[in-house]
């Protein structure tokens, strides 16, 4: 499995009328635990693009329970459970403000996509290599 903790503090450009944090900004919140947790395979997202592999959002979902307000500090947590196999990488997320309350839980899908023709493409040998000493026993 792999795991990435993320500190993101919530601005206040990010909040509504309500002093919450906007619905909306979760995708972007969810986008550095992600880039984070790649890192963890010993190179960066923008690596990936530059050896040719897109990896664009084919599905996202949020289930709120409490909300996040300006100027809390969020801890993140990104979880990839299981190897990626074929085109999709499935991450995992858990949004907890300073007092380690559970305020969402999300899920994300990103397809593999070929940068040159912009077709969905298997992942390549590299990138399933990176992720496999995560979930050998």
């Amino acid at each position: 499995m792999i795991r990435a903790e993320t500190k993101i503090r919530v601005r206040y450009g990010e909040t509504d009328q309500m002093g919450y944090a906007y619905y909306g900004i979760y995708a972007q919140y969810y986008e550095v635990g992600r880039v984070e947790a790649i890192r963890k395979l010993g190179f960066s997202y923008k690596e990936v693009e530059q050896r040719g592999i897109f990896l664009p959002v084919i599905d996202f979902s949020v289930n709120y329970r409490k909300p996040a307000y300006y100027d809390d500090e969020l801890t993140i947590i990104t979880s990839i459970k299981e190897l990626p196999r074929g085109v999709r990488i499935p991450f995992e997320y858990e949004c907890y403000n300073s007092a380690n309350e559970l305020l969402n839980t999300g899920k994300v899908t990103l397809a593999s996509v070929d940068k040159n023709t912009g077709k969905l493409c298997q992942m390549p040998d590299w990138l399933v290599q990176a992720f496999t000493p995560f979930f050998s026993k």
